[in-house]
């Protein structure tokens, strides 16, 4: 893992680096940007936020992939409200990322959803079996009582979301020297804005 970041007055350069720590927490799970917050506006309009795993990132595309349960209430959020907000820290680069963009969702019949299940393991699979998230449980988990992987079982409960950054809000804690740099990105994903702002 190398979660550092070379501090530059070049837009381009931290752009760039940003987008690098990004698709690297999407491929290592030690990366510090391999769980990001995934902020959705609720159905009371409060914010909620969950703590999410990248699985895919183009930075060509300005785009994050999460997985989640169909039944969730993000999915149900984001359905009424596909604008969203990720925010990820990384404590070793001391880097701050909040992107705000619109999201996609695939639905388990989507080609987008199978491609990605065919990709995962078969414990996370498993993840998808249970019952709907937030539903009560008589009796609290037991350690020793894992769910079992049923071959097929949990893909009519996975879908996948999409989320195509039009904002990137770069922030880097540094001793005596905090910088801030907002960068905006148009349809295609090219960077039509960029300004350095107070931290």
């Amino acid at each position: 893992m190398d979660d550092g970041l070379k501090i530059t007055d070049s837009f381009a350069g931290i752009d760039a680096d940003a987008w690098r720590l990004l698709e690297q927490g999407a491929g290592d799970p030690q990366s510090g940007f391999h769980y990001v917050t995934l902020c959705t506006v609720g159905r009371t309009g409060l914010a909620q936020a969950r703590t999410v795993v990248l699985r895919k990132v183009s930075a060509a595309e300005r785009m994050l992939e999460i997985h989640t349960d169909v039944r969730s209430p993000k999915w149900a959020e984001l359905s009424a409200q596909p604008q969203a907000t990720v925010l990820g820290f990384c404590n070793s680069s001391r880097v701050q990322l909040r992107l705000q963009g619109g999201t996609e969702q695939f639905s388990p019949k989507t080609d987008v959803a199978r491609a990605a299940w065919a990709r995962l393991a078969p414990s996370t699979r498993a993840t998808y079996q249970g019952g709907p998230p937030g539903d009560d449980l008589a009796f609290p988990p037991a350690a020793d009582q894992a769910v079992r992987p049923v071959d097929g079982a949990g893909h009519e409960n996975f879908g996948v979301i999409r989320f195509r950054a039009n904002l990137l809000d770069w922030f880097c804690l540094q001793r005596n020297d905090n910088r801030r740099a907002l960068f905006a990105y148009g349809p295609e994903g090219k960077v039509v804005t960029q300004m350095w702002v107070n931290p």
